[in-house]
């Protein structure tokens, strides 16, 4: 019997806590605490990679094989790719939506691999010993997985947006079958690894609507220099400006006008004869990804530990606080109210200042879209000093290689510090704000900050009342204006006001000497509130790459915007508009001329043809010659002139100092005189030769 007591205890146990639920005194019972445990979904991560990377592998094979057997049909194409060329980061006539998927898919794994207890999926219960270097091994396997919905697209082949299908679809329906199996997770926050792959889903599912819609339109012809963008932009550049628009520009906006400007200047609003570089878009939206996941992170790394320490919250909190010295009421349950009503502002307080940080970093971006625009037109048009503080060559250097490949890394993470020290400043004053003014306005208690400045009032009022006196008198007695000019007012005195004139300017004198110390107290006032400025002004503009934080001379320095600046470099002298343009004019000449060889063999061997007319020769003259000049003027090809080259070895010779570009040529041609260099003509004699 005792034995069966035993046993049967617990259900009597339960028996009585149910028969209370009743009773005239019932206490309330809190819910217990939810347990995520470990979920293992049915489509397995393990066996899922390792069947995905095989099948990438193929898929690279055969695309390489169809690659090198297109080069060998078609001989010599433009523009041509391979499988070793994710995507022509330097055309900016491509479709950029495809590398933008891509590369906001693999951001999206790196910002979960932070937390992730397993970062590679072929190991679980990764020991804690390793699991930093497995961490660097998923660096680097994530980029290697995605690679090949990248080339797929780059190929403009046929084969490869069959494939590219293929691979996106099997990544995106076996994520959303592991997220419908496997919800919730017990890392940080039950759903927190369901929101945090949401932006691999959209990527996803733009692929796979993006390649069945390419295998349906076919490869793309007009790819880089045979596009008429280039064309299309020096038109624009050509064309005359009308002089209505002219004397609009000339024409003083009113107030209305300059209030809507300001909003205005952060609205990013595509152009029609302009394209962003393919690096500064992708840039742009993994600066996007950056922002939704270090969100996503401050908001469940914070509000579930504040809602845990509110629902945690009774009736010794009343004696914790007594042990501080702190008494809120006498009434303990008053006490727990007051104390879970701060607690829910504090919530309050951090989600509105994570926000307004989301909502800040936003406008930056779209600030800085309109930013880099502008200065890639004025880089184009050669204005370096708008970009630079001193005379720059837009030549590629080993610094601009290295800040253009590490440009959109390098943006992504200052975007999410900036982001995380955003939320930290705006949640400190919005404290400041909420307990300080705001709540003893409410309840008319606690307001020594008033009483502080209440008994301040003296000296506010002085300071006050001296910095309009100063305004004033500036304004009315010690500046004249004569003819819509104005100026200081001392001149010399007349018979009519002399002595107002020689009042005024005593004036000036004994006020300059009697204000000095009331303006030392306005100064060290002006002193807090610029380093208050300056601090709110560089923590606004952290997260932007386009704008340094340092001064003018000092730019250098700031490492954010020199990779900035040096990236700028190698896009202008590889992609400018102007130069591509020539460059596809060039080629479409030689494609000419060949045809042009293949119509005089043919008419050698009695083939009829009709000879061009007089204005197609007068045209075709027209274009040579503007290219030629065009090439002639073009100051990066100077340095590959025999002229110059010539000219440098001359110069060097009698300097007594050996030239870089002769070291090489230096031993043999020591015992032969210096050449004169020649000087190049201002008209080219011949068309049909150049430097």
């Amino acid at each position: 019997m005792n034995q069966s007591k035993v046993e049967f205890e617990p259900f009597e146990y339960s028996y009585y806590d149910y028969s209370d639920w009743y009773s005239n005194n019932p206490e309330p019972t809190k819910p217990p605490k939810e347990v995520i445990l470990p979920c293992d979904p049915t489509a397995d991560d393990r066996l899922f990679h390792i069947c995905m990377v095989s099948i990438s592998l193929v898929i690279m094979l055969i695309l390489a094989a169809l690659t090198r057997k297109n080069k060998f049909c078609q001989g010599f194409s433009r523009g041509s790719s391979s499988i070793f060329s994710p995507a022509n980061f330097l055309d900016q006539t491509q479709k950029k939506g495809m590398a933008m998927a891509v590369f906001g898919l693999v951001f999206s794994k790196l910002a979960m691999l932070v937390i992730t207890p397993d970062p590679l999926p072929f190991s679980k219960d990764t020991p804690a010993d390793i699991k930093e270097y497995m961490k660097i091994i998923a660096i680097f396997y994530y980029p290697v997985l995605y690679y090949p919905l990248l080339v797929c697209g780059t190929l403009q082949h046929k084969a490869g947006y069959v494939f590219g299908t293929l691979l996106s679809f099997s990544h995106f329906g076996v994520l959303v079958w592991q997220k419908f199996d496997c919800p919730k997770t017990p890392e940080i926050y039950k759903y927190y690894a369901l929101l945090a792959s949401l932006p691999q889903l959209a990527c996803l599912a733009y692929l796979c609507v993006q390649f069945p819609l390419l295998f349906v339109k076919g490869p793309k012809t007009d790819e880089d220099l045979d596009s008429s963008y280039y064309n299309n932009y020096v038109k624009l550049l050509l064309k005359k400006k009308s002089s209505s628009a002219s004397s609009s520009t000339a024409d003083k906006p009113t107030l209305a006008q300059r209030i809507l400007e300001v909003p205005k200047s952060y609205i990013y609003v595509p152009e029609k004869v302009f394209r962003f570089p393919l690096k500064l878009a992708v840039s742009a939206f993994v600066a996007f990804v950056a922002i939704y996941h270090t969100a996503l992170l401050l908001v469940v790394l914070v509000v579930p530990t504040l809602h845990i320490v509110r629902a945690g919250i009774d009736e010794n909190i009343a004696f914790l606080l007594m042990g501080f010295g702190i008494v809120l009421s006498d009434d303990r349950m008053e006490v727990v109210k007051i104390v879970t009503f701060y607690t829910w502002l504090l919530e309050v307080c951090y989600l509105c200042a994570m926000t307004l940080s989301c909502l800040v970093s936003l406008i930056m971006l779209m600030r800085s879209m309109i930013l880099h625009r502008s200065n890639l037109k004025g880089l184009y048009k050669g204005d370096i000093y708008s970009i630079y503080n001193s005379q720059k060559t837009i030549r590629p250097s080993k610094p601009g290689i290295v800040c253009w490949m590490g440009l959109t890394g390098y943006q992504a993470a200052i975007v999410c510090l900036g982001m995380a020290i955003q939320t930290v400043v705006f949640f400190i004053c919005f404290l400041f704000l909420v307990f300080l003014i705001i709540i003893p306005i409410f309840y008319g208690r606690n307001i020594f900050v008033f009483e502080i400045a209440g008994k301040a009032w003296p000296a506010w009022v002085t300071m006050l009342l001296v910095t309009v006196l100063q305004h004033l008198t500036a304004k009315f007695a010690f500046i004249k204006k004569e003819s819509g000019t104005r100026d200081l007012n001392n001149r010399q005195p007349s018979y009519v006001n002399k002595y107002l004139t020689v009042i005024s300017r005593e004036s000036l004198f004994l006020l300059t000497y009697l204000l000095f110390l009331v303006n030392a107290v306005v100064g060290l006032i002006v002193a807090i509130w610029r380093m208050v400025i300056t601090a709110l002004y560089n923590i606004i503009h952290l997260g932007r790459i386009d704008i340094s934080l340092l001064h003018r001379t000092a730019e250098s320095y700031d490492p954010a915007y020199r990779y900035y600046i040096h990236s700028l470099k190698v896009e202008v002298s590889q992609s400018h508009p102007v130069l591509k343009a020539f460059c596809g004019l060039l080629l479409d000449m030689m494609v000419e001329f060949g045809r042009a060889g293949q119509k005089i063999r043919d008419a050698e061997e009695g083939i009829q043809e009709n000879r061009p007319s007089k204005a197609t020769s007068r045209r075709r003259i027209r274009s040579r010659w503007q290219l030629l000049y065009t090439l002639v003027n073009n100051p990066s090809l100077l340095g590959s002139r025999k002229h110059f080259q010539t000219q440098q070895t001359s110069e060097s010779v009698l300097n007594g100092t050996p030239n870089r570009s002769s070291k090489k040529g230096s031993k043999k041609e020591a015992g032969k005189p210096a050449a004169e260099p020649v000087q190049p003509t201002d008209t080219p004699t011949n068309p049909d030769k150049t430097d």
